[in-house]
């Protein structure tokens, strides 16, 4: 139809690095039938976000338009682009399209919350293809850090996208798909409409390189060791933790795997076929009787998750196993932009212990899993597209991205979440942008970030809590009955809290006039503004403040 249109939206992942959701629509406007790219979550900064446990995209537009979603489409298995598929199926109730692997981690994720698995479909690679709507959707392999990655060539009548997905060059993977040029030359036929890609690694300015060249550098580091070794690494990467272990028993160690995330990889990858084994491993009790210098520990924690095994260890122990002066940690991994300060405080700890830490500064024990500059060239020449949009960032790799594809002779434009794009057109639909945000797993509760619980708690962090509670008496006060009780603040040591807070509500209420008194919210505010306003004068807080009214 004439009046039909292509559009694309982001509603996670163009403006940070995780939490990836994407929206491709076709037909009228306002009726577009849509699908969905991913649905990932990113992890909270403990400090900012005290007990918030993940972060999810805000799919509430989608959630809204659940009868146009012809079906939502899992590009891999990183916790960035399935993590949150379980709340988002939840919601909408849309069928699931994903490869073995990746089906295979995303099933437990929609059974722990109670969503039935019939809503998983097995996607085939190319030359097999799948329809959603209007969409013909084709799984293209491309070689990343994780098995079985894909990047998806949607097609309909208004025009042909390549979605990389996270993808890197690589013909020698050692897990997974190689990256085969002719493969992704025929999948996307004569050329594209719109590229969106891949944004991860625009400020890397030289060829990525292979997986396959870490091998042998850890093998010769492992040797050169004369304590105990641990590494970290993403959990997800089996290549890495596959070579990290083999590497182990060619240096004469004992391979132990600790925390969850790593252990359950390892077992999905070999049940699913994606490696034909792994070298035996030791359970962490029987470990303490291995002489250190044949101890291999692979711990997960690479961006230094505060309640991860290579934390633990920092931290003294875990699961029985210490590191000793003279032993050797590996980060074996990337610092993804914005965990720098809890990474940089884990090696800290390490350094303190007498722990001998090697990063990946030298680029010797670590390749990415992202596309690095020149790479990204090479796929412009490959595929040709009419226009360049990209994505999986925050905004400063997006703008470098922009201006990379524009001095190629791309044409270009920087979408970030909430933009809506007209394709065709090459047009960005201001008026029918949103505005996005994210939800918050708190407990058992998914929740709006802005909710006010989050924004109490972080405030009560800060500046601390006073509780007052009042016995009112007609409209006069029984003053033996005010109580306070005060947390987070530091003790005044000259009469403690209790006597000055309990004397100024004591003044306040008593000077107030009496049709405040019949009012309990009236009271509260008064006893709030009173609290906050000693607090402040006395310790320089401003306290979150909770009031009991009692009336006899």
């Amino acid at each position: 139809m004439a009046n039909d249109r292509l559009i694309y939206m982001p509603l996670g992942g163009a403006g940070e690095i995780g939490m990836n959701m994407y929206v491709y629509g076709y037909g009228p406007r306002g009726r577009e039938s849509l699908i969905v790219i991913d649905a990932g979550i990113t992890f909270p900064n403990p400090d900012t976000m005290p007990g918030v446990d993940l972060i999810v995209p805000d799919f509430s537009w989608l959630a809204e338009r659940r009868d146009r979603i012809a079906g939502c489409f899992l590009s891999h298995a990183h916790e960035d682009h399935i993590g949150a598929i379980g709340f988002f199926c939840r919601a909408a109730r849309v069928p699931v399209f994903a490869r073995q692997f990746t089906q295979a981690a995303s099933r437990r994720k929609i059974e722990e919350l109670g969503v039935g698995t019939e809503l998983l479909r097995r996607a085939r690679p190319y030359p097999e293809h799948g329809q959603a709507g209007p969409f013909r959707v084709t799984f293209v392999p491309i070689s990343h850090s994780i098995p079985e990655s894909s990047a998806l060539v949607l097609e309909c009548a208004g025009g042909r996208i390549l979605h990389t997905g996270d993808f890197k060059i690589d013909s020698s993977p050692v897990v997974g798909a190689s990256f085969d040029e002719n493969l992704l030359k025929a999948a996307c036929g004569e050329g594209v409409s719109a590229l969106v890609c891949d944004s991860t690694n625009i400020f890397s300015l030289r060829e990525g390189r292979s997986e396959s060249s870490v091998g042998p550098e850890l093998v010769r580091l492992f040797k050169s060791q004369k304590g105990a070794v641990a590494a970290t690494t993403f959990a997800s990467n089996i290549a890495r933790v596959k070579q990290l272990a083999e590497a182990g028993v060619a240096s004469g160690r004992s391979i132990v795997l600790l925390g969850r995330a790593m252990n359950r990889m390892i077992a999905l990858a070999l049940d699913n076929g994606m490696i034909g084994d792994f070298p035996d491993v030791v359970e962490p009790d029987r470990a303490r009787d291995i002489p250190r210098r044949h101890l291999l520990l692979l711990a997960t924690g690479s961006q230094g998750e505060h309640r991860s095994a290579t934390s633990q260890l920092s931290n003294g122990k875990f699961r029985g196993l210490r590191l000793v002066e003279g032993d050797t940690f590996l980060f074996s991994s990337k610092t993804i932009p914005g965990n720098e300060l809890p990474v940089i405080r884990t090696i800290n700890k390490l350094s303190e212990m007498g722990v001998r830490v090697i990063d990946d500064s030298a680029g010797i024990y670590h390749v990415s899993g992202h596309a690095n500059r020149p790479d990204l060239a090479r796929l412009y020449d490959l595929v040709k597209p009419q226009l360049v949009v990209p994505m999986h960032g925050e905004n400063r790799h997006l703008s470098a991205h922009v201006a990379y594809a524009k001095s190629k002779g791309f044409s270009s434009l920087l979408i970030k979440n909430g933009m809506m794009l007209d394709i065709g057109n090459r047009q960005i639909l201001d008026r029918e942008s949103v505005d996005t945000g994210y939800f918050c797993l708190d407990g058992q509760a998914l929740v709006p970030g802005s909710n006010g619980v989050l924004r109490s708690r972080l405030k009560m962090a800060r500046e601390g809590q006073v509780s007052v509670s009042i016995v009112l008496r007609g409209r006069s006060l029984a003053r033996r009955h005010i109580r306070v009780t005060v947390q987070g603040v530091v003790e005044d040591h000259e009469t403690g809290w209790e006597q000055p807070i309990s004397a100024a509500v004591a003044r306040e209420v008593e000077e107030s006039i009496s049709s405040t008194l019949d009012d309990d919210n009236g009271v509260e505010r008064l006893i709030q503004r009173t609290v906050r306003k000693t607090m402040q004068l006395r310790a320089g807080k401003t306290p979150v403040v909770s009031v009991m009214i009692h009336r006899i």
